[in-house]
């Protein structure tokens, strides 16, 4: 296969240790309202957004976001 031949990749992140949906709304979307660009986050990410939150007892309690998690920061691209 050659790179000609290469499908387009949807730009994505690997959040910090502290990241939560603002954090990276404010360093990744700038350019956005920062509720749209929250919004924006969780529905291209619903694979992370869906996620039950971590426990109250957790360090990262409440947060969804692991650092593990791939979170794209664009729309999925279209095939046209």
């Amino acid at each position: 296969m050659s790179v000609s031949e290469l499908s387009p990749v949807r730009k994505s992140i690997l959040p910090t240790g502290d990241d939560t949906w603002a954090t990276i709304a404010r360093r990744e979307l700038a350019d956005r309202p920062e509720d749209k660009a929250v919004s924006d986050l969780q529905s291209w990410n619903l694979h992370v957004f869906m996620r039950a939150p971590a426990p109250e007892t957790s360090p990262r309690a409440g947060n969804q976001v692991l650092p593990s998690d791939v979170i794209f920061v664009e729309p999925p691209l279209s095939d046209a």
